[in-house]
């Protein structure tokens, strides 16, 4: 499959992100995605599903960041996970998001501390050892797309879970592979 020309809109956040010389901080994303203009049609041909995870797809990439969009069906979700070395941002393009925070207990395990939700525009942003999860929690046929920068590319993270500590760190293309969820 040829991959999708780059939007046009996307050209001045693009423009910015190839200049970076570091890791963009997370206000700069929250700012980013907060004054950018694209919608989910400008990014059309990126939005693709998969049938039993959410998708990751590819927009660009640099050596300090990179783009995708995320796709979600009803039901699908992340893992718990945190973006050691990496800040990200995330933006709802169309349905309803549901970030679950959670925060590390003494004796090891993540406790989830607030679910929030992010409607069509709502930004989220976190970093390093911010630990989340992303999830579609509407009604059946109800989908969620979500547009994300990482920066830098989010190469490795951890996962967690409710039942214990954490996991090894796991490569993030292992656990978030582009093109399907995990």
């Amino acid at each position: 499959m040829a991959v999708p020309a780059t939007p046009s809109k996307l050209q001045p956040l693009l423009k910015y992100l190839d200049r970076l010389e570091a890791r963009a901080s997370i206000e700069c994303l929250r700012e980013l995605l907060a004054t950018s203009t694209i919608t989910i049609s400008d990014l059309r041909d990126f939005v693709r599903f998969g049938p039993e995870n959410y998708q990751r797809n590819l927009v660009a990439s640099g050596p300090w960041y990179e783009i995708l969009v995320i796709c979600w069906r009803s039901g699908q979700r992340s893992p718990i996970h945190n973006h050691a070395r990496s800040t990200c941002g995330l933006k709802v393009l169309a349905g309803v998001c549901n970030e679950t925070v959670f925060e590390h207990s003494t004796c090891g395990q993540v406790v989830a501390v607030s679910t929030s939700e992010k409607h069509t525009g709502d930004i989220c942003v976190s970093e390093d050892e911010d630990t989340h999860q992303v999830s579609n929690l509407q009604a059946p046929g109800q989908d969620l797309v979500t547009l994300h920068i990482y920066s830098p590319p989010l190469r490795a993270m951890q996962q967690f879970s409710i039942t214990g500590g954490a996991e090894e760190w796991r490569p993030a293309v292992a656990v978030f592979g582009l093109g399907e969820g995990i």
